[in-house]
């Protein structure tokens, strides 16, 4: 039986917005999302992709035969409102009916539909059926860093005026090649620019002092915060992560961990590693971290 645990909003959120090319949810396996709410809630509202089961006579729940759990990647469940475990409500009910046919732990969003919905409405819909076309081309979001406060994208994420607006952006950190202001980028958002390459002799170190200042002011104000590179995955995660290992003083591995967990995809070049260990030394005085083992992960 697999293990049953609770997901914050922001984590499902996450999920929902990993993508390559194309949106993860347009993959078979990757992630079953079961709304265990009654039909007219469901008809009414959902989170988007999400499926609804049904109760037989018995108050059994009846789990969709046209997906096949054991290969689920993700398998995530949500009532109305349920905020624990101990709560046996029909998230839970659910999720105990979800572990026994799935191989890997079922998580139940905590606050369940209610919560989720007032912190993504963009997210809701009634949209119940979807083709592969229409899964592929889903608008994709910045994942999400720290709840509410610092997000990390792709460059045209951070020219979206839809993203910025449903994300209440205040303040965007531009890393690009280039250092020629983008027109593009200039909204209403206090922009920082940093012009850094992707390449493995390229100095993000130096910049490292001066972004996680930046972040650090406008979140301590409750400012939401957007950091962007080109593909959002290799130089705007290497200064995310510089900024956690200076924020919550994480060593760069727990860093490291933590960003794998909100973006599966992130790809940082070897310059950029080394950069990182550098900064272990210089934010904790000394070095913690097999940059090496990272690699591996």
């Amino acid at each position: 039986m697999a293990e049953i645990l609770m997901c914050e909003p922001f984590e499902l959120f996450n999920l929902l917005n990993q993508y390559s090319c194309v949106s993860r949810l347009a993959e078979i396996n990757y992630l079953c999302l079961i709304d265990a709410r009654d039909t007219q809630e469901y008809n009414t509202s959902h989170v988007v992709t999400a499926k609804n089961v049904k109760m037989d006579s018995e108050g059994t729940f009846c789990l969709p035969e046209t997906v096949e759990f054991e290969s689920m990647q993700h398998v995530v469940v949500y009532d109305s409102n349920t905020t624990c475990l101990q709560n046996q409500g029909r998230a839970v009910e659910c999720a105990q009916a979800l572990a026994k046919v799935t191989f890997h732990p079922v998580r139940v969003v905590r606050g369940g539909f209610q919560k989720f919905s007032a912190l993504y409405p963009f997210l809701r819909t009634e949209k119940i059926i979807y083709t592969i076309m229409e899964l592929e081309n889903l608008k994709t979001y910045p994942v999400e860093i720290i709840a509410g406060l610092l997000y990390m994208g792709d460059k045209k994420q951070g020219t979206d005026s839809i993203i910025l607006k449903d994300l209440k952006i205040f303040a965007v950190v531009s890393i690009s090649q280039s250092n020629t202001v983008d027109s593009s980028m200039m909204g209403n958002q206090t922009t920082l620019y940093i012009p850094v390459a992707d390449s493995v002799v390229s100095d993000l170190f130096s910049t490292f002092e001066m972004i996680c200042s930046f972040i650090g002011s406008h979140i301590h104000m409750g400012s939401r915060v957007l950091v962007v590179s080109s593909q959002g995955r290799s130089r705007c995660s290497a200064v995310i992560i510089a900024f956690l290992m200076y924020h919550f003083t994480y060593t760069l591995e727990e860093a490291w961990k933590y960003m794998l967990r909100c973006k599966s995809n992130m790809r940082l070049n070897t310059g950029f590693l080394q950069q990182l260990s550098d900064w272990e030394l210089h934010t904790m005085g000394k070095k913690v971290t097999d940059i090496s083992f990272l690699i591996q992960l």
